[in-house]
């Protein structure tokens, strides 16, 4: 019976735990977030309204800038934070989480794009515009930018990550420096780069220089 007994306690110290939990990837999770396209929602709801971004900071008890990165994609939002904007606007939390309908296009007026300066050092400037929000992707970004002239030196840094980036000169001269290289872009070049390369864009010419800069990452 004691051999019967240990045999069986044996054979069930091998097998798996039925109710074994798998710990979920938090890249999935940001994904799921992003396919909700959260802040986009909240865009459309303020801008139905006329409302600005301090506004609607001070209806919620958030901060302008904060609502800026959410409605961008750059920041995600706490069940709270979502809880206090859903208030301003009579909807329930659960809005921003129902599916939406397939869509097979989508416009951004330049009235409604959202422009980022950085200062990267004294006297550099860059202004960016970010097309993110008609991408339901978000793997990939696109975004315009602006990079001043000499005088007003705006050397550019972008971002090292696991993915790839393409920019396309709209107008103007760019630099793009590669470790020991230099590469010059004329209006209408094109440049391809793998973005774990560390790299930096700077304006060359007498004049602002315009590019179509769009990053794709890699799920890798």
């Amino acid at each position: 019976m004691s051999q019967a007994i240990a045999h069986q306690t044996d054979t069930n110290t091998h097998q798996p735990e039925a109710n074994a939990v798998e710990i979920v990837d938090p890249a999935r999770i940001e994904q799921q977030i992003d396919e909700k396209l959260i802040g986009e929602r909240i865009r459309r709801l303020r801008l139905k309204r006329s409302m600005g971004l301090v506004e609607l900071g001070k209806l919620a008890g958030l901060s302008a800038s904060f609502l800026s990165q959410l409605e961008t994609g750059r920041v995600v939002p706490t069940l709270r934070n979502l809880a206090r904007i859903a208030l301003v606007f009579e909807k329930d939390l659960s809005f921003f989480f129902q599916p939406q309908d397939k869509v097979t296009f989508r416009r951004l007026d330049n009235k409604n794009r959202i422009y980022v300066t950085s200062k990267q050092k004294e006297n550099s400037r860059f202004l960016s515009s970010s097309l993110s929000a008609l991408i339901p992707d978000r793997h990939m970004t696109p975004c315009l930018a602006e990079f001043f002239p000499s005088g007003e030196n705006c050397e550019f840094t972008p971002k090292v990550f696991t993915g790839t980036e393409f920019l396309y000169v709209i107008e103007g001269r760019l630099q793009i420096a590669i470790a020991n290289q230099r590469h010059h872009l004329d209006t209408g070049d094109v440049f391809w780069i793998d973005a774990n390369t560390p790299r930096q864009y700077l304006c060359i010419g007498a004049h602002p220089a315009k590019a179509l800069i769009i990053t794709e990452h890699s799920n890798k």
